[in-house]
């Protein structure tokens, strides 16, 4: 049957013949498109962000992870899930909750006289206050993370919960809420204790969650903080980062390392929680259970650099 003359149409009749002739012309553009041809207008496909290798056997340290501190990925990992001694990496998670549970930075504490000799029989690293000296939180907690000092996260984990008990049971209960499943702690110090465990995969995710804190973060990349004078120190006296003591410069192919926290007990070996800014962004490196004694070279340091100057030349190219 022949179509009507247009003049005979009504405005039904336009409607349909319009969406029939927009519907063919659809059809045909969709025949002319090759299979699987994205539409001329449609935005390019998502780059796949570039892979890294960074190789990790010839490492010191037998565990070891590197991730991305704002994402939280894995760059290369080697034994990271097997239990480590953490030593005083431990101070991470004590300054961390001592910061949360002590938030007067300016609060003047006082560093108890009966934890010394437990400390000094047990050989422990000291920041330098004396018993019963007074010092902020903010001091205590520069002194735990830079040098180490047992005094300083024995004086805050005291000062946080009231026992060094209860305070190990908030440790235990802020790494679980971290979802750090493999590990245990049973003091605020890092001294050897068999029950006292980790992973350097824990020990990340330790890290990475610590460094959201800000007063955290700015203690965590000091190099140096200067205590001010007391009772026992009139001129007061400066406290150092033991990594920073050691590194001989942060700079490392690629960036800088801006911060860390060493640890070294004979059961678990020289270890370290590291940030550094390479090509820009922030990764995080846990390496435990390197060889060596207190007088020995500093493997730790040496597969630090490694691994991020690794990294570092790649994201250069």
């Amino acid at each position: 049957m022949a179509l009507r003359s247009r003049r005979h149409w009504g405005p039904a009749g336009l409607t349909r013949l319009f969406c029939v002739t927009l519907l063919l012309t659809l059809g045909a553009g969709l025949l002319l498109r090759p299979r699987g041809a994205a539409p001329a207008d449609a935005p390019p496909p998502p780059t796949a962000a570039p892979a890294y290798t960074v190789d990790l056997s010839t490492l010191y340290s037998p565990h070891a992870v590197l991730t991305e501190a704002g994402t939280g990925t894995v760059v290369a990992a080697h034994g990271e899930a097997e239990p480590i001694y953490p030593a005083s990496m431990t101070k991470i998670m004590t300054v961390l909750l001592a910061l949360e549970e002590l938030p007067d930075l300016d609060a003047v504490l006082t560093v108890p006289e009966n934890i010394f000799a437990g400390l000094w029989a047990a050989n422990a690293s000291m920041a330098g206050f004396q018993p019963g000296e007074a010092a902020t939180v903010r001091d205590l907690a520069y002194g735990a993370m830079l040098p180490s000092g047992a005094e300083c996260s024995l004086t805050l984990a005291l000062a946080a919960a009231g026992s060094e008990e209860a305070f190990v049971e908030q440790m235990n209960g802020k790494a679980a809420e971290l979802g750090m499943a493999d590990t245990h702690f049973c003091n605020p110090t890092g001294l050897h204790d068999p029950g006292h465990v980790s992973t350097a995969a824990d020990i990340a995710l330790l890290l990475r969650a610590a460094l959201q804190n800000a007063d955290f973060r700015a203690i965590f990349t000091a190099h140096s903080h200067t205590v001010p004078p007391s009772d026992l120190h009139p001129e007061g006296f400066t406290v150092r980062s033991t990594l920073f003591r050691d590194l001989n410069g942060p700079q490392v192919t690629g960036g800088e390392i801006l911060g860390g926290k060493t640890g070294y007990t004979d059961e678990a070996g020289h270890c370290m929680a590291s940030m550094a800014n390479l090509g820009g962004r922030e990764y995080i490196l846990v390496t435990a259970g390197a060889p060596g004694d207190v007088r020995s070279e500093d493997f730790h340091i040496l597969d630090t650099r490694n691994v991020y100057s690794q990294l570092g030349a790649q994201l250069a190219q």
